[in-house]
């Protein structure tokens, strides 16, 4: 199962909750310690208003994820826990991976976090409605659909 059905609610609501910009987060687990979900603060508009020109896209297109939530992913890595998850949504648009999804998950093509799985909550209009999940597949060298293990779809 990628997600429960307490994780995927909560990524609903943090979607719904931050429309009409994109979510960002990431579900964690360490042995002895259970599953957590890290909500992470979206910095795109930010990063839009001081250098457009460096960063074209605001937060209703893109995220960037916190500095600081960028460390504090970092001590709990430290510390033990494992990368789990990585979600944000689309606003206005279909719960599919992007070649931009793609292009900022990889490393000289090769993945941040190759265990992980992305998944991708579509917005429409406030509401959070399908939510899909990708893996990276060495074999095709791209990430591919995985089915999520919860229910999918209001």
């Amino acid at each position: 199962m990628i997600l429960t059905e307490e994780e995927t609610e909560q990524i609903r609501r943090q979607a719904e909750a931050e429309y009409p910009a994109e979510c960002c987060g990431v579900i964690l687990s360490a042995a002895g310690n259970g599953r957590m979900i890290l909500p992470c603060r979206n910095i795109q508009n930010e990063l839009h208003a001081q250098d457009p020109a460096a960063h074209p896209r605001d937060a209703r297109t893109a995220y960037m994820i916190s500095p600081q939530d960028l460390l504090r992913l970092a001590r709990m890595e430290s510390d033990g826990y494992e990368v789990k998850v990585i979600y944000h949504s689309h606003i206005e648009a279909g719960a599919y991976f992007s070649e931009t999804d793609k292009r900022n998950a990889l490393i000289d093509g090769e993945p941040s976090y190759p265990t992980a799985t992305y998944v991708v909550c579509s917005v429409q209009d406030g509401k959070a409605l399908e939510i899909n999940a990708f893996r990276w597949d060495p074999a095709v060298h791209d990430f591919m659909p995985v089915p999520l293990g919860t229910r999918n779809n209001r």
